[in-house]
């Protein structure tokens, strides 16, 4: 299974923001939405505020294909789901990542809703 290399992590990261753009069933990507991204350790994270009926987020549970871009980086990748183990170190590198922005954007990031719709970033 491909892996990401140190400088994709590092770039993808330290993005502010990431494009992402879920797969339809005939293969098309769909209209690129700006979410935040985090990284734990060596896997990156991404949540829907908005919970599982989130657009962005239905869309992923499609084909759990898509693509992404951040810091430079321009990658396939698949969603996949997360153990619910990890929510509290991602609700972390949330806070501590996104320490600058008001708590109104940041608080809806760490709810039960959004832990339900986090999805680990496995490139391609």
């Amino acid at each position: 299974m491909p892996s990401w290399t140190p400088a994709e992590l590092d770039a993808i990261a330290n993005a502010e923001e990431l494009l992402i753009q879920s797969r339809r069933l005939d293969g098309t990507l769909r209209k690129p939405v700006i979410i935040w991204v985090i990284r734990v350790d060596d896997n990156l994270y991404i949540r829907a505020v908005g919970g599982p009926t989130s657009p962005w987020f239905k869309g992923a549970q499609t084909l759990h294909e898509g693509r992404i871009s951040a810091g430079g980086i321009d990658r396939d990748v698949t969603f996949a789901p997360v153990d619910p183990s990890l929510h509290p170190a991602i609700d972390h590198q949330y806070r501590t990542k996104y320490a600058n922005q008001p708590a109104e954007y940041v608080d809806p990031c760490l709810t039960s809703q959004a832990h339900a719709a986090t999805l680990a970033l496995i490139p391609s």
